[in-house]
């Protein structure tokens, strides 16, 4: 699921979930339980969350999920949000090196983090969850519209556009594009520039200015869900999910 290695406190997490690193119930749960423990941890410094060449997290493991029941799916939801909730208010310095494709919970990951480099390539990164039926979380539109602003992230979320390495770089998503063979290399120079601060006030500078963005999560999850449920279960979501299904299945 992941290969981790610390340097000096810097711990590197590769994403090693298959080639594109699809996200279904263990990853969430362990990049949970990562987060929590090395937030705490005085051995971690800080972490550089990384995927395979050609892709860092295609998103959500739709095979997988798709086969979920009703009672699953909802458990999947809440530990979801809880992953994001933890990233996002992770306190260290959390520097995505963006390893390929990046789209939907991929596009998610890394803008939790506080800064983001991508591989030049034919890559794309982004939210394109409403095009496929998925009911984007108020969360969602915080996290991708407080690095890219409001403008941009309705018009992007409203027709799924995936962006292009330079027109991430261009609108703010991206803070780096370089070649793949410099990308931890560039992930590292950027984590130890945070890590020559005083880390108690960098740490909570950090909580304090995303303010906003942990405001977000303070809803009814449960409600919220639920109405999620609805759109997730209708005839015409479940056809697009299928017919992806087979795609990828093929």
């Amino acid at each position: 699921m992941f290969k981790t290695t610390n340097n000096n406190g810097v711990l590197t997490v590769q994403l090693d979930r298959g080639r594109a690193n699809p996200i279904n119930f263990e990853m969430v749960d362990g990049l949970i339980e990562l987060f929590s423990k090395s937030a705490t941890d005085d051995s971690v410094k800080g972490i550089i969350l990384t995927g395979q060449k050609g892709f860092f997290s295609v998103g959500l493991d739709i095979i997988e999920l798709y086969d979920y029941d009703r009672v699953k799916i909802k458990a999947f939801w809440k530990r979801f949000t809880t992953m994001v909730q933890t990233l996002a208010s992770f306190p260290k310095p959390f520097v995505t090196a963006i390893s390929g494709h990046s789209p939907a919970g991929g596009c998610i990951l890394a803008i939790c983090s506080d800064y983001r480099i991508m591989a030049e390539g034919n890559y794309r990164i982004g939210l394109n969850e409403v095009p496929l039926g998925i009911v984007l979380p108020d969360y969602g539109f915080q996290l991708y519209s407080y690095w890219i602003g409001k403008r941009h992230a309705y018009h992007y979320l409203m027709v799924g556009h995936l962006l292009t390495t330079e027109e991430g770089l261009a609108c703010g998503l991206l803070d780096e594009v370089v070649p793949y063979e410099q990308l931890m290399e560039q992930a590292e120079k950027k984590m130890n520039h945070y890590l020559k601060f005083n880390q108690t006030g960098w740490q909570q500078s950090k909580i304090n200015i995303r303010k906003d963005i942990l405001d977000a999560f303070d809803f009814d999850l449960d409600a919220d869900i639920e109405r999620r449920m609805v759109q997730w279960w209708a005839p015409e979501t479940r056809a697009i999910m299928k017919a992806m299904v087979e795609k990828l299945t093929k």
